[in-house]
């Protein structure tokens, strides 16, 4: 069986935690879990967003634009 401590720590400049219990025994390995209470939500982002950002920009706005897109590619191809 599993032994755990619950123990809550605050973060220190550079990011550091520190850990100090006196039931934990000196030598001995542990494994450090970080929950983080209240993360702050990150905005969700639109498809079109995403693309937007992305290297080459090929974000279409329109089926048109895809099918533009894709004859001009098909044309390049065939030369």
């Amino acid at each position: 069986m599993q032994a755990a401590l619950r123990l809550t720590a605050q973060v220190q400049p550079g990011g550091k935690i520190e850990i100090v219990d006196a039931q934990l025994p000196v030598g001995t390995p542990v494994e450090v879990i970080v929950l983080l209470p209240h993360a702050p939500a990150r905005p969700r982002r639109s498809l079109l967003a995403v693309l937007a950002d992305a290297p080459g920009r090929l974000a279409f706005q329109t089926a048109e634009e895809v099918d533009a897109y894709l004859h001009s590619e098909r044309d390049a191809w065939e030369r």
